[in-house]
């Protein structure tokens, strides 16, 4: 047999060497390692496929190289891979298909299909709202052009859907060294549409809003809090009323809902004008409150104000791990706030969607809280992110998601 000749330098693939604690990573089968821990490079590029190896030059798998990101590899298979594009076309197909298979999507026509690493396509988001299907592209390699045509043109044969949007993260962006985009239809002729959420209809528009355009990790947990909630409710943080609009309406009007009023508050003048095209979306009358959550809470406190049920669901307080210290002190005040205004069997839904904060750590805040409000809660759910956001066990930032539904006693 003749004899096999490795690559010229010429021709050779693009590889990294990993040293021992990021072969360690992945062994422990976490997707991503550290640029401190590439030792070596050869032929790499912005969003190149490369083989991955250990210090002696093992073979250990493929992944996805970023010539600027501190996440320097992503892996996306412990084989190797011939065709990218390909690939990603086929992850697709699963991760559409482990949805459905598993009856992970229920009452809905919003929900996640693609979870970047927790779908093994790492640095892609996919959300589908009814007839309008959004993507996120949030690394060079998945920006690539080949790999762009292969997620549209799997999306259009898979879920035929009368319009893809791109959500663009400008931060995000700059940080991978992309060229600027703005976000914007991609195919087809619409952007906006009308979704279903447990029973509750909503106004969608795919160029406007935070995230993807809605809170699809919530979702199942709107439908939770509506479970207990009862009399005056209060929805701080509420966003385009998502909480809100469920406490109000996920309860039969006849007899009468469990929540006699419900209030929601937020910062944003356009969320709260969204908020209330969706109350009337589906015939009802909220009462919202443009003002900043934080300050209303201290002011409603001192005024002795008091609530049957209220949701905190505030943005990420700790972006990073240096922000750790001041979010725990974030969230003391706001639970403290909150667990002080609510009458005795009152129930307390509260949420953190900062990864840097642990569910141990949630915990003991709100319950150093309910110790300094003289207070006892009774932990009813603890909730993570709706089923169609999967979690890796090995990969803990897929579970960044808090919600405890507490009942609150003297």
């Amino acid at each position: 047999m003749p004899k096999k000749h490795a690559p010229s330098a010429q021709h050779a693939e693009p590889s990294v060497k990993l040293s021992s604690r990021g072969v360690a990573r992945l062994q422990a089968r976490h997707p991503w390692v550290y640029r401190s821990d590439v030792i070596e490079e050869k032929e790499t590029s912005p969003g190149s496929v490369v083989r991955v190896l250990d210090q002696r030059g093992k073979f250990l798998g493929t992944a996805l190289y970023s010539s600027s990101s501190q996440i320097a590899i992503r892996m996306v298979s412990h084989g190797s891979v011939a065709d990218l594009p390909a690939l990603v076309a086929e992850r697709l197909r699963a991760a559409i298909a482990y949805r459905t298979q598993n009856n992970l999507v229920t009452n809905t026509d919003a929900y996640r299909i693609v979870f970047s690493e927790a779908d093994f396509l790492p640095g892609l988001i996919v959300d589908r709202y009814s007839d309008v299907v959004t993507v996120q592209i949030l690394t060079q390699a998945m920006d690539a052009a080949p790999v762009r045509a292969a997620i549209i043109e799997c999306l259009r044969e898979e879920l035929q859907p009368a319009g893809i949007v791109e959500r663009v993260d400008g931060r995000i962006r700059e940080l991978e060294h992309l060229p600027p985009r703005s976000s914007g239809p991609i195919w087809g002729d619409r952007s906006s549409t009308v979704i279903n959420m447990n029973g509750v209809r909503c106004h969608y528009d795919g160029l406007e809003g935070q995230k993807t355009g809605a809170f699809l990790d919530q979702r199942e947990n709107y439908a939770a809090a509506a479970q207990y909630a009862h009399g005056e409710a209060l929805d701080a943080f509420c966003y385009q009323g998502g909480f809100a609009l469920h406490l109000a309406l996920c309860s039969p009007p006849d007899p009468p809902a469990k929540c006699s009023s419900v209030t929601g508050v937020d910062s944003s003048r356009p969320a709260l004008e969204m908020a209330e095209k969706n109350a009337a979306l589906n015939g009802r009358e909220l009462e919202w409150i443009e003002a900043n959550a934080f300050d209303l809470l201290r002011e409603y406190s001192a005024a002795n104000r008091r609530y049957d049920t209220i949701i905190l669901d505030p943005p990420p307080f700790a972006k990073t791990k240096r922000d750790l210290e001041k979010a725990l002190a974030g969230y003391k005040e706001l639970n403290l706030r909150a667990i002080k205004m609510l009458r005795p069997g009152g129930i307390l839904v509260t949420c953190s969607c900062s990864f840097h904060v642990s569910a141990a750590d949630f915990l003991k805040v709100v319950a150093d809280a309910a110790q300094d409000a003289h207070k006892s809660l009774r932990l009813i759910e603890h909730r993570g992110a709706a089923k169609d956001h999967p979690v890796l066990l090995n990969v803990p930032e897929t579970r960044y998601l808090q919600c405890l539904i507490l009942c609150v006693s003297d």
